[in-house]
């Protein structure tokens, strides 16, 4: 990572291109390690699409309008407001969402911490289900049933390192950075997504992310491992991510389960000689990687549904469920100061 403040596409300069979209920001930056793993819904496996039916995108409520049953998304062309080199994947897609989520509850998603850091900014927020592209050829979907659509009524926990009082002794926003919050009602047709609350992943397990990169439709992106997993708090790999991409699902690709939520990494985007803009790409052990923080960070707060937990369990016998205020202790022993 370039700038460890997930500027979620190179902050100032991509905000001034995006007039009508606004990246979460307060983290870093994301980017493509070794070949572009990232997939549209309607390439993913079968298993992937399940797993992608429980993940949301999030929307400033302006940029989403219902009336008559539907909802209409805010988009702008990728291509056009990134001014992005020709070739470069995706480019004539639409983009709009802000950042990702997961359904974990029955009226509880999953978050980065820093896509929703007040109350103010929950009542401004809306969820959408759905926003993909569901087959070859097609278009992404922008009109959702309204029933789709959903309003943030409450911040249950959130924690971000980078919170003033938060910050380790380099100043830096790393660990933890994570947000669960209420719906204004329970998810009819989507079904909560299990996670793990065991501490058994490794260096060089296999992961893989489903989420909203640059505001995209849904995409799913594997071929990525863990590169560290010894941080407090939060591990790194070399998943293929962007802004946008904060608050999506990290999955273990062997049990896929939730094991974190991806919400910082590398530079997005580079200028190119040519006057237009490309994304930033390294080998795939190159970069300083993504960092996703730990699902034992908040899983203490995350109910066990009955197919979860027999699920779970199956997964991970020894169960272990950590929570923030451990994660403070932790990383008072390690010289980083919380209050």
């Amino acid at each position: 990572m370039k700038n460890l403040v997930k500027t979620t596409l190179s902050a100032a300069a991509v905000l001034a291109i995006l007039p009508a979209i606004s990246f979460a920001g307060g983290s870093s930056a994301k980017s493509i390690y070794g070949s572009d793993d990232r997939l549209d819904f309607f390439a993913a496996s079968q298993d992937m699409k399940t797993l992608s039916d429980s993940v949301v995108s999030f929307w400033k409520a302006p940029s989403v309008t219902i009336a008559n049953g539907s909802a209409q998304l805010k988009t702008v062309n990728f291509g056009e407001r990134m001014n992005l080199c020709p070739g470069t994947k995706f480019m004539e897609q639409p983009i709009g969402a802000f950042c990702s989520g997961s359904l974990v509850g029955p009226d509880l998603v999953m978050t980065a911490g820093h896509c929703v850091k007040t109350e103010a900014d929950c009542k401004n927020i809306k969820l959408a289900f759905g926003y993909a592209v569901k087959q070859n050829g097609a278009e992404a979907v922008t009109t959702l049933p309204a029933g789709e659509i959903y309003s943030c009524a409450s911040i249950v926990k959130r924690f971000l390192a980078g919170d003033p009082g938060m910050t380790n002794p380099s100043g830096q926003n790393l660990g933890p950075d994570f947000a669960l919050i209420k719906l204004d009602r329970k998810v009819a047709g989507h079904k909560p997504l299990a996670i793990n609350r065991s501490s058994s992943l490794k260096k060089g397990d296999g992961i893989f992310v489903i989420g909203h990169p640059v505001g995209l439709p849904l995409k799913v992106a594997g071929g990525a491992t863990v590169r560290d997993f010894s941080k407090v708090g939060y591990f790194t790999a070399d998943l293929d991510t962007f802004g946008g991409n904060s608050g999506s699902p990290v999955f273990n690709t062997r049990t896929k389960l939730i094991e974190g939520i991806l919400v910082r990494g590398d530079e997005d985007f580079i200028d190119s000689p040519a006057g237009c803009t490309t994304m930033a790409t390294y080998a795939q052990t190159g970069g300083r990687g993504e960092d996703v923080t730990k699902i034992s960070a908040l899983s203490s707060s995350i109910p066990r549904l009955g197919a979860q937990k027999a699920m779970e369990e199956e997964a991970a016998p020894e169960i272990q469920a950590v929570d923030s205020s451990s994660i403070q202790l932790e990383m008072s022993a390690k010289s980083v100061s919380f209050e």
